[in-house]
């Protein structure tokens, strides 16, 4: 974190990084394959709607 010269910015990073971020983490390793496509396809689905807005 020490690339951002203001404490504000590095706030407004963290508040936009975290829901992104836990929207698109899966724990890859605790499910199966099948799975993990399934929610890896829906999320990018979503991701998509939400940029074409």
């Amino acid at each position: 974190m020490q690339r951002f010269r203001r404490k504000r910015s590095l706030q407004k990073f963290a508040a936009v990084h975290s829901p992104v971020y836990k929207h698109f983490n899966h724990e890859r390793l605790l499910s199966s394959r099948d799975t993990f496509k399934l929610t890896r396809i829906a999320a990018l689905a979503e991701w998509r709607q939400l940029c074409s807005v």
